[in-house]
């Protein structure tokens, strides 16, 4: 076989891969609308033989994500669905747990506040609530943020095991995103461990010049550490004296959401 039909090959088994996923859920979202449905639906559902429905509803049975009722020939969705979800929840219940407490902190400290959690070797926000003196309409949901240059990414840091934490840091292209961001270990370390001590970690335009944040910790019923809870602010007037100032008020408003979660602490 030349390279050429090879490649042709590999590349045609690609794209049947990716229609078959693509088929597999949207088999999975119709369950989810209709509840139940049988072999000929699915199959005239997503415009293809019956055979071919068959094959995908067979697969995803194996995987627990789809069995069948009781009456032999329908299908829903199954509890591998859950399994699958329950790797989320907990996010969501950050969010929901966190909203009143966002919506408070941003009027009383006059700052957008946001709630992060650690993926990979970023921080992503998942909630915010923009403070009545925000400037701009920048929406950081949704964003993977760098760890090293920003509050929240700090003090998820800060709470990591140490392996944890170096491996997280050697994924990361630090770079020098500002003047003023930390890109030397060592002075990055002390940075995180002055964060753990004192409850709260700070980013002086290290993100952005003319961004300023700080970001407390948030736990769940074991104790560890989850999530961030930011305040976010343009340096005119969210300075390093106005962030200290309101770091309390943003730690009790982590602890708050701490405590919804089930922390005890």
């Amino acid at each position: 076989m030349s390279n050429y039909a090879a490649d042709s090959e590999t590349a045609g088994t690609a794209v049947n891969g990716v229609q078959s996923v693509d088929r597999a859920i949207s088999v999975l979202e119709i369950l989810a609308q209709r509840g139940e449905a049988g072999v000929s639906e699915v199959a005239a559902e997503i415009d293809v033989h019956k055979s071919t429905a068959f094959r995908l509803l067979g697969a995803l049975e194996a995987r627990g994500l789809v069995e069948q009722t009781a009456e032999r020939g329908k299908y829903r969705l199954g509890f591998g669905v859950v399994r699958l979800a329950g790797a989320v929840t907990g996010r969501l219940d950050i969010t929901q747990q966190g909203r009143p407490v966002c919506e408070r902190l941003s009027e009383e400290i006059g700052e957008t506040v946001n709630i992060a959690v650690l993926q990979e070797h970023y921080a992503v926000n998942l909630y915010q609530v923009r403070g009545p003196g925000a400037v701009g309409t920048h929406n950081w949901v949704g964003q993977l943020t760098p760890v090293y240059a920003t509050s929240s990414g700090k003090i998820l840091l800060a709470h990591l095991p140490a392996k944890e934490r170096d491996a997280v840091l050697a994924a990361s292209t630090v770079q020098q995103l500002t003047p003023h961001t930390l890109t030397a270990r060592t002075k990055l370390e002390k940075n995180l461990a002055e964060a753990r001590e004192r409850g709260y970690a700070v980013t002086l335009e290290e993100l952005e010049i003319g961004l300023q944040a700080l970001a407390a910790p948030i736990r769940s019923r074991d104790g560890e550490v989850i999530a961030a809870l930011s305040a976010s602010g343009p340096a005119y007037r969210f300075t390093e004296e106005r962030i200290h100032e309101v770091a309390p008020m943003l730690i009790s408003g982590a602890d708050e959401i701490s405590h919804r979660m089930g922390y005890l602490g």
